[in-house]
């Protein structure tokens, strides 16, 4: 009576290991993307949470967001990327920004990013 053995071999062990370490690859490079997005919407609710932050003028409040972005070593968005419009009762501001990360040889992992936040009269984001 013969036995097969069942189980991997050396060979789909190492294909196996090689997509886990390739995704593994990816998740380094994108995770630090999407931290960053976190930290951008956190420093928008800071600025909403602000007293009065719907009176506040607005470079003011960009000023105040660039400052809490500052404290979690944001450097992806710039000046040029925070915009404000005006809604009934105070501002809405919007972080449109992407970010480019090089992924292998010539190819580039690319985000796009997108937020708003109300900033009202009492200073409470709705």
């Amino acid at each position: 009576m013969k036995r097969n053995q069942n189980g991997m071999t050396l060979l789909s062990f190492i294909v196996v290991l090689a997509v886990v370490g390739f995704g593994l690859y990816i998740g380094m490079k994108l995770f630090p993307m999407y931290q960053e997005f976190y930290s951008v919407k956190e420093a928008m609710k800071g600025v909403a949470n602000e007293p009065g932050s719907g009176d506040m003028d607005p470079g003011r409040a960009k000023d105040l967001f660039f400052r809490r972005l500052y404290i979690n070593y944001s450097e992806n968005v710039q000046k040029d990327d925070v915009s404000f419009e005006r809604v009934g009762n105070g501002w809405r501001m919007n972080v449109n920004y992407e970010v480019r990360r090089p992924l292998v040889g010539n190819l580039d992992v690319v985000g796009n990013f997108s937020a708003s936040q109300d900033l009202t009269r009492s200073g409470i984001s709705e």
